[in-house]
């Protein structure tokens, strides 16, 4: 059974690109927000020297902010315009080295609560055209009044 999430507020893309916008670190990094609807996030990253670890795969740190940051994105989606969503918990599981061209995450809200979101990233690896799974993450999120600091 599939759960249909509805956005708070008319301007919730403009909000979630905010996230991205604001955020220094996903500049660093280059992650691109590709798709957003209430609930779901898609984003990328072309792979470059910078995001691999001393054996040439992608860091796991990297992988692990791609989820993170995407599922904080997804419940972004779904929350009042002077609310925040801040991550409590995140697992990440790593099932392959990160080998390819571009990484791809999916991240869409599995619950929501008043003040708890927990959603559900993957992230795929591209190589030679074809798409391996090679991370799965759950994230845990706390709702928040506006952070100001």
């Amino acid at each position: 059974m599939s759960r249909e999430f509805k956005p708070r507020g008319a301007d919730y893309k403009k909000r979630v690109k905010q996230i991205f916008l604001e955020a220094n670190f996903i500049r660093l990094l280059e992650i691109e927000l590709l798709e957003i609807e209430p609930g779901l996030i898609r984003t990328s990253l072309t792979v470059q020297d910078k995001h691999k670890q001393q054996n040439n795969f992608v860091h796991a740190g990297v992988i692990s902010t791609l989820a993170d940051h995407s599922a904080g994105a997804a419940a972004g989606t779904l929350i009042g315009e002077q609310q925040v969503v801040l991550t409590l918990e995140f697992k990440v599981n790593l099932l392959r080295p990160g080998i390819g061209d571009r990484l791809r995450c999916q991240a869409k809200v599995i619950y929501q609560g008043k003040t708890i979101i927990v959603a559900e990233s993957e992230v795929f690896a591209e190589h030679h055209k074809r798409e391996k799974l090679i991370a799965k993450a759950t994230v845990t999120l706390a709702v928040l009044g506006k952070l100001y600091g």
